[in-house]
């Protein structure tokens, strides 16, 4: 599908020829005497339509609008959150057949984020997974028009909508992908088409060089399997050479059955899901290159199925980390934070000015916080604050979790330098604590986004999350020279730094599939009876 930014006034908008013209409607309403506005005004007087977000009054070949089909939404005060909702409330009009040209218009000067929300919005309503089926109807919108008051005011903020659409498509696309169409090796092949993009390389280590580099825990994980391992770095050049990257470290599990620590046979399908940290980083990428931000990025996605075969690592077995740090496996379905552990000790090496791993990390997250908010976990107060920030800004939320020393008591093993367990209670904590022993004296943040990564039930799938957040965290730190931050004690904040070139525009793009940054529903967590740490079980 492609977008595109048009200056319309409501009365020009009138005049665009299209099979559906929707008019978002929000508070102060237009006051013109055009015939569209005067239609609004009817509407609003004898209550066929109000502005609260998502009311609409479908209508069918008006006089003197060129339309066949007109929609009013209300779009509440206009903001993103509101014209998001408002969008979401009419996807099936947009998704109808037969609808091939769309034009979109605000009848109010439409806030930035509101319209990177509405691009957003309108890929999300028209998204059609099809990779692995062929009875799928694909979406026949080809066009949508976004109608504005001024183009050259709105076109950042477009620009930033159509390219985190693109990113949050590629999240989507992989992780809803089966299994056996997203292994570890497909998965590394997704990386190496992005590397044909501007700015972006791509390197892939295999089971040899993983070996090599002494990734003991990641090598643990992988050793149940048939499929071999993946370690996926990517590079996104658009600073200075010598200029600090952040570093976003995606959890790349691209099936979790729990290995020797089977989990329960329900809903275990939706463990393709596992590899929706990998699949962030991938879509991250994807907006980086239309975007083209001025800074320097690593992508590194450490990819493997955690299988229970005669392989298999087993409780209570002990592996060497690549720091050195030894590790009691006391639960085999606690994988997730063994390769990340190893991805996080590798990822030191090119002195990062912050790292974020984004992970399906555990269960007990999704208990916390529900499908609204990610977990949000950092040994560094400016990072938090930014990634917090960038979070409600992209309307993709996350929320901050403690990390207290104590919490880190569990992890305790008689056998080895730690467990990769702790107890049932904390489940979410524990496991950041556990991997904030890798990361040294780097600024770092762990997202656990068990609950936000996608959506079971009837509306099973990916939603693309967290790309906004990290999309929009990048595009501000873009702004700030790269210095390199380290870890904080207690309430002090990391160094100030100053700004630096603004971000470049772009031009429209064609949508391959559309996205979904709505929060997803809160999944239920049946613990594992005599599990060590059965909350969590489920989704590690």
């Amino acid at each position: 599908m492609n977008f595109d930014l048009k200056a319309l006034t409501i009365a020009a908008a009138a005049n665009e020829k299209s099979d559906l013209l929707v008019l978002l409607v929000a508070e102060p309403t237009p006051a013109a005497s055009d015939p569209l506005s005067s239609l609004v005004a009817l509407a609003l007087k004898h209550g066929d339509l109000q502005t609260e977000a998502g009311k609409s009054l479908s209508l069918y070949h008006l006089p003197a609008i060129a339309a066949r089909r007109v929609l009013l939404v209300g779009a509440g005060d206009g903001s993103a959150k509101a014209v998001r909702k408002a969008l979401a409330a009419v996807g099936p009009a947009l998704s109808a057949p037969a609808l091939k040209r769309a034009v979109v218009c605000f009848s109010f000067d439409v806030p930035a984020p509101a319209l990177t929300a509405a691009v957003q919005a309108i890929a999300d309503a028209t998204y059609v997974f099809a990779t692995t089926k062929p009875s799928a109807k694909p979406c026949s919108l080809e066009k949508v028009v976004l109608g504005v008051p001024s183009k050259a005011a709105s076109q950042a903020a477009f620009d930033r909508g159509v390219a985190l659409a693109l990113g949050q498509g590629t999240t989507r696309e992989w992780a809803n992908r089966p299994a056996n169409h997203a292994t570890p090796t497909l998965l590394a092949d997704a990386a190496k088409a992005l590397a044909k993009l501007p700015g972006i390389e791509c390197k892939i280590h295999g089971p040899a060089e993983v070996a090599k580099l002494g990734m003991g825990a990641f090598l643990a994980v992988a050793q149940g399997s048939a499929e071999p391992l993946r370690l996926i770095e990517l590079h996104y050049q658009g600073g200075a050479k010598g200029d600090a990257p952040v570093a976003l470290v995606g959890k790349g599990i691209t099936f979790d059955t729990g290995g020797i620590s089977l989990k329960p046979s329900a809903e275990m399908d939706e463990m393709k899901f596992d590899m929706g940290g990998a699949a962030s980083v991938l879509g991250v990428f994807r907006a980086l290159a239309e975007l083209r931000p001025a800074i320097n990025v690593v992508g590194l996605i450490p990819a493997c199925e955690n299988m229970p075969d005669g392989r298999a690592v087993k409780p209570g077995d002990v592996v060497t980390s690549m720091s050195g740090q030894t590790i009691e496996i006391l639960n085999t379905d606690a994988e997730g934070r063994l390769v990340l552990c190893d991805a996080l000790t590798y990822v030191a090496r090119f002195k990062p000015r912050a790292v974020v791993d984004i992970a399906t990390l555990t269960g007990a997250c999704v208990v916390a916080l529900g499908g609204l908010r990610s977990g949000l976990f950092s040994n560094n107060e400016e990072l938090a604050l930014a990634l917090q920030n960038a979070g409600e800004e992209a309307q993709d939320l996350c929320w901050r979790m403690p990390l207290d020393d104590d919490y880190a008591e569990g992890l305790k093993s008689n056998f080895a330098d730690m467990g990769n367990v702790a107890g049932r209670a904390g489940g979410a904590v524990t496991a950041a604590k556990f991997l904030q022993r890798f990361v040294g004296d780097m600024a770092w943040a762990h997202l656990d986004i068990a609950g936000t990564a996608w959506k079971g039930g009837a509306a099973k799938g990916s939603t693309g999350r967290p790309v906004g957040l990290l999309v929009h965290y990048l595009l501000e730190a873009a702004k700030s020279a790269p210095v390199a931050a380290k870890a904080v004690k207690g309430d002090k904040a990391g160094k100030t730094v100053k700004a630096a070139k603004p971000v470049k525009p772009v031009k429209a793009a064609k949508l391959p599939a559309a996205a979904d940054t709505t929060a997803a529903v809160a999944k239920t967590i049946t613990p594992a009876a005599g599990a060590p740490d059965a909350a969590t079980d489920t989704l590690l």
